[in-house]
């Protein structure tokens, strides 16, 4: 867990291989790092990916499919495929496509090899810090890690349990990949992934949250649009369309017996309140199609510092909401690529699950 409330991964790549640490990313597709030469790269503690100095690296064509299929793809002079990657937070990479030998290890111990397409990023700005290497996207798109992996290890579906904010460092998330990913057992509710135009973010369809047995409608009208929030590990907040929030916020206000204090702009919140222990905030029920999940206040209200808790969402101007990884934590949360289905399975996410 990043300092900011991202989630890093850690990969081997290349041959010899070397470790790689990125963001975890289920709202893109891009598995990128930062290489020799970086003409303008953001500074990260450990070196550099050096090409040259592994036997698998291969750059692509511009004219295989891969560049065709990578959004943003093109020619450079020697016809090798160029690549400018964008984020909403106004990061970006640039670099070349190449295919290198991605090795990962088992939890019991065995080591898996596969080659897949990854950026080699030789100019990167954004809101990094110095321990993240690159993005470890894991969308739905063809060239993504949770594509390009789950291929080669049986189907493409994916799994995720993360821990919550504020959690010792030294006590990872789990995230498995392919066959036996597969998240079931009691307790578990599923959400259809409807067809989407865009095939990288997961979207699904959220009718509303309910604020301890108070409902909270998506829309005033009670009509929602199919696919109207997308799961993102790498946005830390939930965020919604304003009206649903100030809707939102007010009810959740209401049920939480002391005064609020001035937010917390760096998370982009609202509602925060001043308190020794935890906020005792009400349960969230959050209705998607088919599936309610039910949120405590461990991913609800999170303490930017010591003393402060803030409620973990937050309002913006677009249509389309972003349910981002404080709100997924502890949850065994299933991506099926093939049913088209996200399944939510609640998890003590610090514990072996």
């Amino acid at each position: 867990m990043g300092y900011r409330g991202e989630h890093i991964i850690k990969i081997s790549l290349g041959t010899p291989p070397v470790d790689i640490y990125g963001i975890l990313d289920t709202g893109s597709d891009l598995v990128w790092t930062q290489c020799v030469p970086c003409v303008g790269c953001y500074p990260q503690i450990n070196p550099l990916f050096d090409p040259k100095k592994s036997s698998t690296y291969l750059n692509v064509s511009c004219h295989s499919q891969q560049c065709q299929l990578l959004d943003g793809g093109s020619c450079n002079p020697q016809n090798i495929c160029h690549y400018g990657y964008g984020y909403e937070d106004r990061s970006v990479t640039e670099g070349v496509l190449a295919t290198e030998r991605v090795t990962l290890t088992s939890t019991s111990g065995v080591a898996f090899s596969t080659d897949i397409a990854i950026g080699c990023g030789h100019n990167d700005t954004g809101v990094f810090n110095d321990h993240e290497m690159g993005m470890i996207g894991l969308g739905g798109g063809p060239l993504s890690f949770a594509s390009q992996i789950g291929s080669a290890f049986g189907s493409r579906r994916f799994s995720h349990c993360l821990v919550p904010f504020g959690t010792d460092p030294n006590i990872t998330s789990k995230v498995s990949f392919g066959d036996g990913s597969e998240v079931k057992g009691p307790g578990v509710v599923s959400t259809p992934l409807p067809s989407m135009e865009f095939k990288t973010p997961y979207y699904v369809t959220l009718e509303g949250i309910s604020v301890g047995n108070k409902y909270v409608p998506f829309s005033s009208s009670g009509k929602v649009s199919k696919g109207n929030i997308f799961l993102d590990s790498g946005t830390p907040p939930t965020m919604l369309p304003q009206n649903f929030y100030n809707r939102l916020a007010a009810e959740v206000k209401k049920q939480i017996p002391m005064s609020p204090i001035v937010g917390d702009p760096d998370l982009g919140t609202q509602l925060c309140y001043k308190s020794k222990t935890r906020v005792r905030g009400p349960i969230l029920t959050v209705h998607f199609e088919g599936a309610d999940v039910q949120l405590t206040p461990i991913q609800t209200f999170i303490p930017p510092k010591d003393g402060v808790f803030c409620f973990a969402m937050a309002g913006m101007e677009d249509d389309v909401g972003i349910y981002g990884n404080f709100a997924q934590s502890n949850f065994l949360i299933g991506f099926d690529m093939e049913t088209r289905m996200v399944s939510f399975k609640p998890a003590d996410c610090t514990k072996h699950v």
